[in-house]
């Protein structure tokens, strides 16, 4: 009886160590978004503004109120996920409010500002959900309510009245004086739908239909409603025109079916589907020319001089290279050459502040949450916490490749914003969701039945 009640006290211990751990990592991360706002104001201003700081003082306190929650609901949960995510965000209210500096808006109409009480936001609503969602498992009762959330919400800037079209791009609503990108909350309902629908007709998926060209493809009846999710999602996204989240979501859809029917065929039939769809949008669609353009010769005087050329591109990268190995140091650059320097190109902001190492760590940063993830997803037992865990996951890193490949002028540039690190409400939100909901998975996973088996074990 003694080892087993020694037995049991060691694993209740292991969930305290773990909050333990994600506490000193919290302490560590708010030590250095504070140390990151004060070399801006240093840098930039020579003086420091407690105004600032006092914000971010705020938000260190909802952070350590996640924290506590994560002890109290989700004592299992992973302790990495909430510190890396703290560190991407204040590192990009850093650098926005570097770019407000430079721009004289550090006042509330200023981005800094805008984004430290949409961060506010996002974090009351990623601890609502760790809240409310106790186990992950449920969400999969409702995965067709997810899908017709996720199409409405991609209708949405469709919408008159309220449907705004902002640089060429029809993605936003407009309510009174606030904007919002719904798309955004799309992809999480999309997610969720897609794993859950997978889980009931894998076998289906994977088993059942005709062979063609070597491709066991399934029956009608059993794809549809995959299909004309896909369908409508990519029709909808090419008449808002943003190239960016059409990616987005067909490497959601693919990467989901691919982990949950282990069929590599369908890898390459859906990267045949991507080129040829790639092929026809460069033909036919002119901005999508246009940017492909801007891509194969971003140099030409030309390109570089035309309206919409490759003007913000070549600006980047300039920027990229002023910054060298070390950086120009945090408040000693000029990131505002840059058009839209604090949202689609902060990336190429920071690269020029912190240089190729301080790249590598935000890049290092993002391995590791992307890492934990994976690791969430494949250590679920259930199905849907597998395809879930897993489809969050990717759509972070698959964002992050988009978005840094298409600043280093890899790919061509898509519009899509940095997670956590970007200004933009909506888009901060979605990504605080994600890590509370892998958060939430963490904790299910851990907490499974296994651990009731190693007690008697103890007794052998």
């Amino acid at each position: 009886m003694g080892e087993l009640t020694g037995a049991i006290r060691i694993k209740l211990r292991q969930p305290a160590r773990k909050r333990n751990l994600e506490l000193v990592l919290l302490v560590l991360a708010c030590a250095i978004d504070v140390a990151a706002i004060g070399l801006v104001q240093l840098g930039a201003n020579d003086a420091i503004d407690w105004s600032l700081l006092t914000l971010g003082a705020v938000l260190t306190g909802l952070v350590l109120v996640f924290h506590i929650v994560l002890r109290v609901v989700a004592a299992d949960a992973d302790p990495l996920i909430l510190p890396v995510v703290t560190v991407l965000n204040g590192l990009g209210i850093a650098e926005i409010y570097r770019i407000d500096i430079a721009e004289h808006t550090t006042d509330w109409s200023g981005n800094s500002i805008k984004q430290i009480v949409w961060t506010a936001i996002a974090m009351v609503l990623a601890i609502t959900v760790v809240l409310v969602v106790r186990n992950h498992r449920t969400l999969q009762r409702y995965s067709f309510v997810a899908m017709f959330v996720g199409l409405a919400l991609l209708l949405l800037p469709m919408l008159p009245f309220i449907g705004l079209r902002i640089n060429g791009a029809q993605l936003w609503v407009g309510i009174g004086g606030a904007r919002f990108q719904p798309g955004e909350l799309a992809k999480i309902a999309l997610a969720v739908f897609f794993a859950a629908y997978l889980v009931q007709a894998r076998d289906t998926l994977s088993m059942t239909g005709r062979r063609i060209l070597g491709i066991r493809l399934p029956r009608a009846r059993t794809l549809g409603p995959l299909l004309v999710v896909f369908a409508v999602s990519m029709l909808v996204l090419i008449f808002q025109r943003d190239l960016g989240t059409s990616l987005l979501y067909f490497g959601l859809f693919l990467v989901v079916l691919y982990v949950g029917t282990g069929r590599a065929s369908w890898v390459v039939l859906g990267l045949l589907l991507f080129a040829g769809g790639a092929y026809v949008a460069g033909t036919t669609l002119g901005y999508v020319g246009g940017r492909i353009t801007n891509w194969l010769d971003a140099f030409n005087n030309h390109v570089y001089d035309a309206a919409g050329g490759s003007y913000q591109l070549v600006q980047g990268i300039f920027g990229l290279g002023a910054g060298g190995l070390t950086g120009t140091g945090l408040g000693q650059g000029r990131p505002d050459l840059v058009p839209l320097a604090e949202s689609d190109y902060i990336v190429a902001s920071l690269g020029e502040e912190l240089g190729l190492i301080g790249l590598f760590a935000i890049l290092a940063l993002y391995l590791l949450f992307v890492s934990r993830g994976f690791r969430i997803g494949f250590a679920a037992q259930d199905d849907f916490g597998r395809l879930l865990g897993v489809g969050l996951s990717f759509v972070i890193a698959l964002q992050v490749f988009i978005v840094i490949g298409g600043v280093t002028r890899v790919i061509p540039l898509t519009g899509l914003t940095t997670p956590f690190l970007a200004a933009g409400g909506s888009s901060l939100v979605a990504n605080w969701i994600i890590a509370a909901l892998l958060l939430r998975v963490s904790d299910s996973v851990r907490n499974q039945p296994r651990w009731i088996v190693e007690p008697r074990e103890a007794l052998s």
